[in-house]
């Protein structure tokens, strides 16, 4: 048993008790309609990050891959770009 489930108080709520995931009910009926722009943020939110990530070895070794390796990282980020602004520009990114 940990010290924080010792020393912490024990207040249990409706709120806190109730099944959550995916932004609705998880115990409702399977053939309910729901938001697929949850889905699609979650998507966009991976590819990004994804793609971010490609940054961290090419600073790395930014050094030892010259002129070529920046040309070839800034083509990638140009296309990126242009991918998240074509995202921005359909209103995929909006939440009401």
């Amino acid at each position: 048993m940990s010290l924080g489930r010792i020393i912490a108080p024990h207040r249990p709520d409706s709120a806190k008790l109730s099944p959550y995931e995916c932004g609705f009910e998880a115990f409702e009926d399977a053939r309910m309609k729901f938001d697929v722009r949850y889905y699609l943020v979650a998507i966009l939110f991976i590819l990004f990050d994804l793609e971010i990530a490609f940054l961290f070895p090419w600073a790395v070794v930014l050094e030892k891959i010259g002129l070529f390796g920046f040309v070839s990282m800034a083509i990638f980020l140009s296309i990126l770009v242009v991918g998240f602004i074509y995202e921005w520009k359909k209103g995929a990114l909006e939440w009401e």
